[in-house]
């Protein structure tokens, strides 16, 4: 990542800092970041429910870290996968729709 180093000046009224600062707060982003990509054109999207799908995919990630360990430590004789199959194929169904809503 490239460091900044450059400063910019400008004057507006307390209304546009205002409303510039909300904009950036909905987007969860600075001022700064939300500025530059505005400014550079480029498109800000902002898609819901994605904390709940990173959350499950963290979830996920430790059970099959605690398998992969059980199994390695000679613990784990059987797994029945059929759960974690379910589950990927709805994280990645959710994920099919988010992408397909962005494009």
């Amino acid at each position: 990542m490239k460091r900044k180093t450059e400063i910019v000046t400008l004057r507006m009224t307390p209304q546009t800092k205002q409303k510039i600062q909300e904009l950036a707060a909905e987007v969860h982003m600075t001022v700064t970041d939300y500025l530059c990509i505005c400014g550079l054109g480029k498109e800000i999207i902002q898609v819901d429910g994605l904390d709940q799908i990173l959350s499950e995919l963290k979830s996920q990630g430790r059970n099959l870290n605690q398998l992969t360990t059980l199994a390695n430590m000679g613990k784990l004789k059987i797994l029945r996968g059929d759960d974690l199959i379910n589950r990927y194929t709805r994280l990645y169904e959710q994920v099919s729709r988010i992408t397909a809503e962005v494009k």
